[in-house]
This record gives structure tokens, C-alpha cells and sequence, in this order.
């Protein structure tokens, strides 16, 4: 072990490490239940138990491979955003049949893989302005909060106003009770506060539940019949890889590799800032190119597994923060999502009125690169505006990436600035024209 992480030479210890991976395992657990949540939102035709399988299957290889590979505590799972733009973007929104969608993670992953191979991932990294880059993470952070409000019927379609106030009923009441119990651990530090919401909320709102059905009136909640069972494999390699060979899904597999890219690249630079793991010769993330390849297998084997893409966690923070500075870190943490492949019948019956304070909270987290953008520049703002405010209100990822990459190029260009756009921009705004026109 001594050999394989250097664990003295990085002024460590095996205790530190284990603390170190529960602590990141606690603090994104709650993607066990949140991902499928959102994966098997009704109309999409995915189940919950086999997409929870494919869920706690990717986060234990993904996490472990990092922590072999590339010997980083980062660890990975299925990301947040990615799956949003899966199940509203693609599956609902678009029509894609989800086995499709997942021949399109799959490509993305395989081409991810080549960008590594082949080192072209720079050249797009830097192609794409870093305003828009935080103006589309936080766009995302404000559909997954969309998401959560609206599932549990806290903001409803109007036709007078387009969206309106659902009222106060049992379920929002739960909602708001939840948001607040969860916020406070948040708040307090508390590592697994969102977990902990999870299963805080979902408990009370059982209790309510049975009260209700006591009283005469009609339970939204019942108590599973048992706790433990084998692992699903409904949606395991049912992935449709030619059905994503289309035309059609260029925008989204790229989308898809977009999101997940530079998801990833901003939690290596994160992440490697507070713990000090920067190259002094380079000034990059260690190994990052070791780190970006296991996040592209990740995706690979997240469409062979049967759910959207897989990324690393900006969770991992929490592990650095309780001295975590090897691969051990991950692959614990990715060893402690093994046992919960049994636990679908328990885990399945948490509702949305649990996890939709999660999708606000991890909303809240994702709009924090808004501070980053120089909004006196208005070349830079006007697009990052474009794609905040698009994603949520068209209810696509997709949109917003495309007019705020569109908006972008043509802000410059009629500015007498065309030397400051990148071959690689022009490159997408090609594949940006064509989704719009192919998408009708």
C-alpha cells in the first residue's frame, strides 16, 4: 500500500486516508438517491432500482480507478446537470428513446477518451471563455433548483404568468421543512448534511404520511416491504449505440462532452487549489492528465452501466479538507458505495418532497462561479447572461450552451474582434447552427 500511494512520501497515513474517504463518501451520497430520482422521473421509462445499480456501480469503479491510476482523492459519480440535460434535455424534451441517450453517453465517453489520448482537450478547453464556462455551470445550478421546485408542485405552470406559486399544502409544507432542516446542516458544516436531509425529510414526511392515513384521509407514503435485494440489471448494457449515431444527436453527445469536461477540469482546479496538489513546474492539477482520462472511462462506462455521465465531485473537497492527499482517499470512498447495490427496496421509496431541497442546495453551490465574471465587460457578461438565464427558462441545457456560445462569437466578431476567437469556437458554432436547424 506504502508502494502504491506513497502514503509517507505524501506525509500521510492509512487512518487519515480512510477518515478522509468517508468524509468525501458522506458528503456525495446523496447521488445515490438524487440520480435516480431524476433518471426515472416519470415519462423517461427508466426504473429506479436499475438505475440506482448503475449509479452505485459507477461511483465505486470510477472513484477506485482514480485512486489507482492517477493516485488523486478525487472520486466520481454520475453528475449532477449531466443527469438533468439526460432525462429533461434528451429524453423527455428531445423525444430520444433513453436506451439512445445512452448510446450517447457512451460516445461522448469513447471521444473524451481520444480527446485525452490525442491531447485536443486543451485546445477546446481554451477555446471556450471562461465566462461562458461559469454562466453555464450556474445555469445548470439554477435548472436543477427548477427541477426540485417544481416536482413537488412549489412553482406550477400558469397560463396567465407562465409559472406561479403552487399554495401551501402537505407537500410543499413538507418541502419547505425539509430545505430549512437540510439548510442548517449545511450551514453547520455537517458532514452528509445532504444525506442526512435526505433521509431527515423522508422520514418525517413518513410519519406525516402515516398520520394522514390514521386520520381516514389518503397516504402518499408507505413503508417498504423489505430492505435488502439483488442488484437490478434492467437498464445494464441496454444502451443503443447505433440509435446515437444520428445527425440529429451531434449537439447532444457534445453537450454531453462539454458538460462533462469542463465539469471536470473546474473541480481538478478546484479541488487541487485547496490541497496544494499543483504542478510547480506547470502550474496544472497533478496528473491531470492521468485524473481527465479515468473521468472519460467514467462516462464510458457509465452509458455500458445504464446511467448518464459520470464526473468528479467537487465533494472530494471535503475529503482534502480531513487531510486526504492520495488515491487511498477514493478508493474507499468508491468502496463505500458497493454495499448500497442491495438496498433499492429501501432506498426507493423516498420521495421527491426529500430530494427536491437537495436540487435547490446543490443549485446554490453551482451558481457560486457567477462571481467570477467581469459583468462590467459586456462582451464577456451579455453571453454567460444568455446561457444562465436560457437553460432554466427553455428547460434545455442544450439552448443555453448554443446561444451563449453563438452570442459569444458574434458579439466579437461585429466588434471588429474575430482575431480573439479561437478555430476550435468556430468550429462549435458550426455544430451549434446545425442542432438548431436539425432540432427544427
Amino acid at each position: 500500500m506504502e508502494q502504491l500511494f506513497k502514503l509517507s512520501e505524501k506525509g500521510t497515513s492509512v487512518k487519515v486516508e480512510l477518515r478522509a474517504g468517508l468524509a468525501t463518501f458522506l458528503t456525495m451520497a446523496y447521488i445515490i438517491v438524487v440520480n435516480p430520482g431524476i433518471l426515472s422521473t416519470p415519462g423517461t421509462g427508466m426504473p429506479f432500482a436499475g438505475v440506482l445499480f448503475a449509479t452505485v456501480l459507477v461511483a465505486a469503479i470510477s472513484s477506485i480507478l482514480m485512486g489507482l491510476i492517477a493516485n488523486l482523492p478525487f472520486a466520481l459519480a454520475p453528475g449532477m446537470g449531466i443527469n438533468a440535460f439526460f432525462s429533461f434535455g434528451l429524453v423527455l424534451g428531445m423525444g430520444i428513446p433513453w436506451q439512445t441517450a445512452l448510446g450517447a453517453v457512451f460516445i461522448s465517453g469513447i471521444i473524451f477518451i481520444l480527446l485525452s489520448i490525442f491531447k485536443v482537450r486543451e485546445a477546446i478547453v481554451r477555446a471556450i471563455p471562461a465566462s461562458l464556462r461559469y454562466g453555464v455551470a450556474a445555469g445548470i445550478g439554477l435548472f436543477l433548483a427548477l427541477i426540485g421546485l417544481t416536482s413537488v408542485g412549489f412553482i406550477v405552470g400558469d397560463p396567465a404568468t407562465t409559472v406561479a406559486f403552487g399554495g401551501m399544502n402537505t407537500q410543499t409544507i413538507l418541502f419547505v421543512v425539509g430545505l430549512i432542516l437540510t439548510s442548517i446542516l449545511v450551514i453547520r458544516k455537517v458532514k452528509g448534511a445532504l444525506i442526512y436531509g435526505i433521509v431527515g425529510t423522508a422520514i418525517i414526511a413518513l410519519i406525516v404520511s402515516l398520520i394522514i392515513e390514521g386520520s381516514g384521509g389518503e397516504a402518499f407514503m408507505s413503508v417498504p416491504d423489505r430492505v435488502f435485494s439483488l442488484p437490478s440489471l434492467e437498464v445494464f448494457f441496454q444502451l443503443d449505440i447505433l440509435g446515437a449515431l444520428s445527425i440529429a444527436m451531434i449537439l447532444p453527445i457534445f453537450t454531453l462532452l462539454f458538460t462533462d469536461m469542463f465539469d471536470s477540469i473546474s473541480t481538478f482546479v478546484g479541488v487541487s487549489e485547496v490541497g496544494g496538489f499543483i504542478d510547480e513546474k506547470t502550474g496544472d492539477p497533478e496528473n491531470v492528465g492521468k485524473a481527465l482520462m479515468v473521468d472519460a472511462i467514467g462516462t464510458t462506462i457509465s452509458g455500458l452501466a445504464g446511467t448518464s455521465s459520470a464526473t468528479t465531485y467537487i465533494e472530494s473537497a471535503a475529503g482534502v479538507e480531513e487531510g486526504g492527499k492520495t488515491g487511498l482517499t477514493a478508493v474507499f470512498a468508491g468502496l463505500l458505495f458497493i454495499p448500497f447495490m442491495f438496498l433499492s427496496p429501501l432506498l426507493s421509496f423516498i420521495p421527491s418532497v426529500a430530494t427536491a431541497p437537495v436540487l435547490v442546495l446543490v443549485g446554490i453551490f453551482m451558481v457560486k462561479p457567477l462571481m467570477k465574471i467581469e459583468w462590467g465587460d459586456f462582451e464577456e457578461s451579455i453571453p454567460a447572461f444568455l446561457a444562465l438565464i436560457l437553460i432554466p427558462m427553455t428547460y434545455s441545457i442544450t439552448q443555453g450552451i448554443v446561444w451563449g456560445f453563438l452570442s459569444y462569437t458574434a458579439l466579437k466578431a461585429l466588434n471588429g474582434k474575430t482575431k480573439e476567437i479561437p478555430v476550435a469556437l468556430w468550429i462549435i458554432d458550426i455544430f451549434a447552427i446545425v442542432s438548431l436547424v436539425v432540432g427544427g
